[in-house]
């Protein structure tokens, strides 16, 4: 193994490491501490879990590897979440920590994470096109296969309001969110990829090792950083409930926002080293495909992890966690009507960041009440403006392939 490697695994691990003395040795640390040393735990663990799985695209072709990349890049924020889920099954008050884990990592990855990605992928473009003596185009054309993350998005969008209609989520329509996540791998899998993707950093030190070695590598990392991730999930997740209390910080807040940004902090960071590379269509593909597998399988399997930990056949929702939902699935309207013509503009990339901070600065439920009714106003105007392709793309995740129908306009000018 490379000695860049070696260092950066041995970098991870050491940091992980006082979490694990810490879980097994049964020391008692106080909640901060806690918080501190097991958040640091799963963050070293995430980046050693994207390596592994960026490197295995090298084993696993086409749109189905993308899928794949999304689903265990996102299993730190599982494992948290799903622990609030299982536990409210016997303590009701961990039930509202299971719906602000989920609406946050949402909210985040759209809010933060899609516009990251494209302001910096037009930047590094426009600096490549004034080098090369052309125009940029000021926009991120997504690449054809998009379009079916982009219609399952829209199948999941539209299912996502019945949960704040029902005001839970039954376990019949868990099974169901997790069975359209099923579906969409099977669909993903038959999906050609149109480039062959470039590994960075250590991901290429990983996939550039002999075939057998680097499988090893991969199996070896994921094995150590799940386990990892496992051990320190529980009392992380405790640790940051009671930390609210200690310090007097709403602990539903320090659940919704620190916890997903410890989680999905690796992923953000490698997407944004694909958009420095200039390879802004897969980090945005990959950010969209997260988002696929957060409304179906993160939220599906929230009722499972419930029911499994003794409660009742729904995860019920108060009134804050219904005005979460509604505020969490009208900004993944928008966010879908604007990519909707697989084109993502860098004002549609500042105003959906914008409209994401200004959630941290109204905090009664009229006003937010008031910015869903806003965010949905956007996504309606968005839509009329591209409802030509609302046919196509809820039609895509019912079809079969078809690349000369899918080609896309935009594709078609950004090349």
């Amino acid at each position: 193994m490379p000695a860049a490697l070696l260092r950066r695994v041995g970098l991870c691990l050491a940091i992980a490491a006082p979490a694990i003395i810490v879980r097994f040795s049964g020391l008692e640390i106080p909640p901060l501490a806690g918080m501190l040393v097991f958040g640091a735990a799963i963050v070293a663990s995430a980046f050693l879990l994207a390596w592994a799985a960026e490197a295995a695209q090298k084993d696993i072709a086409g749109a189905l590897a993308i899928a794949i990349l999304a689903v265990i890049a996102v299993l730190p924020e599982y494992a948290v979440d799903l622990y609030y889920a299982f536990r409210s099954g016997t303590d009701p008050a961990y039930e509202q920590y299971a719906a602000a884990n989920m609406t946050g990592s949402n909210r985040l990855l759209l809010g933060f994470g899609w516009p990251l990605v494209v302001i910096v992928a037009l930047l590094v473009a426009r600096k490549t096109a004034k080098a090369e003596g052309r125009p940029s185009l000021g926009y991120l054309p997504l690449p054809r296969g998009s379009r079916l993350e982009t219609g399952f998005l829209a199948l999941l969008g539209l299912l996502a309001f019945v949960i704040p209609v029902l005001g839970q989520i039954p376990f019949s329509f868990g099974v169901l969110l997790v069975l359209v996540f099923v579906w969409y791998l099977w669909r993903s899998g038959q999906v050609e990829s149109e480039t062959e993707e470039e590994l960075v950093g250590p991901a290429k030190l990983i996939g550039d090792l002999p075939r057998k070695t680097r499988r090893a590598t991969v199996i070896g990392l994921f094995v150590v950083s799940a386990s990892l991730i496992l051990a320190s999930a529980e009392p992380f997740a405790d640790a940051l409930v009671e930390s609210g209390s200690s310090l007097g910080i709403d602990s539903f807040f320090l659940v919704q926002w620190l916890a997903p940004l410890a989680s999905e902090a690796p992923e953000f960071i490698i997407a944004v080293m694909f958009a420095l590379r200039g390879m802004g269509a897969a980090a945005i593909g990959t950010l969209i495909a997260a988002k696929v597998n957060q409304w179906s399988l993160l939220v599906g399997s929230l009722p499972i992890a419930h029911l499994a930990g003794g409660g009742g056949w729904d995860l019920a929702l108060d009134a804050r966690q219904t005005e979460e939902f509604v505020l969490t699935a009208t900004q993944t309207l928008m966010g879908l009507a604007i990519i909707l013509a697989l084109r993502f503009h860098w004002q549609s990339a500042i105003g959906l960041a914008a409209i994401f901070a200004v959630q941290f600065a109204v905090t009664d439920t009229t006003g937010r009440y008031v910015l869903s009714a806003l965010q949905a106003a956007i996504a309606v105007v968005w839509l009329i403006v591209h409802r030509r392709e609302i046919g196509p793309t809820l039609r895509v995740p019912f079809r079969r392939p078809q690349r000369s129908a899918d080609a896309e306009p935009a594709m078609l000018e950004a090349k």
